[in-house]
């Protein structure tokens, strides 16, 4: 027996019945929703299979070709620590690649809010911007291959 009635026009169960409409909101809300999936479905991909056991992941090119680490090496293993609730053991991973993570939740919160309201999304990144990140990640990605930052190697 079905719950919708067959003699109600708009109804699914209504032959014809036309196609209710999507809201506007929702509309808009399309791309950041499925940036959304399918950033969580990284992110359940790496909770699930564990980035410490080798032959789920590809080696870094960079550690297996020259043996040092590139500022992204040990980010899944943060993920998957971040994943699994253990923040500390994430930062000392690679902290950049968390706090990578923290800016990618507001910059995508910021966005859907601006997508709701019907704004556009306009990230003002100046020049400065651009050059203190480039520094900022290559500078780690060099220090932490040093003996003095061995603390930050993964």
């Amino acid at each position: 027996m079905s719950l919708q009635r067959a003699d109600v026009p708009g109804s699914p169960a209504h032959p014809g019945a036309p196609a209710r409409p999507v809201p506007a909101a929702l509309r808009r809300a399309a791309v950041p929703l499925a940036v959304l999936g399918g950033v969580g479905a990284a992110f359940g991909y790496v909770a699930a299979v564990d980035p410490n056991s080798p032959g789920h992941y590809p080696v870094c090119p960079l550690l297996h070709y020259t043996g040092l680490y590139c500022p992204g090496c040990g980010g899944l293993r943060g993920a998957y620590a971040l994943a699994h609730g253990h923040l500390g053991t994430a930062l000392e991973c690679n902290a950049p690649a968390v706090a990578g993570y923290a800016v990618f939740a507001v910059v995508w919160t910021a966005w859907l809010v601006a997508a709701l309201r019907g704004r556009p999304f306009e990230p003002a990144l100046t020049r400065a911007h651009r050059w203190a990140f480039w520094t900022l990640l290559i500078g780690f990605g060099v220090v932490r291959n040093l003996p003095f930052g061995a603390a930050l190697a993964p």
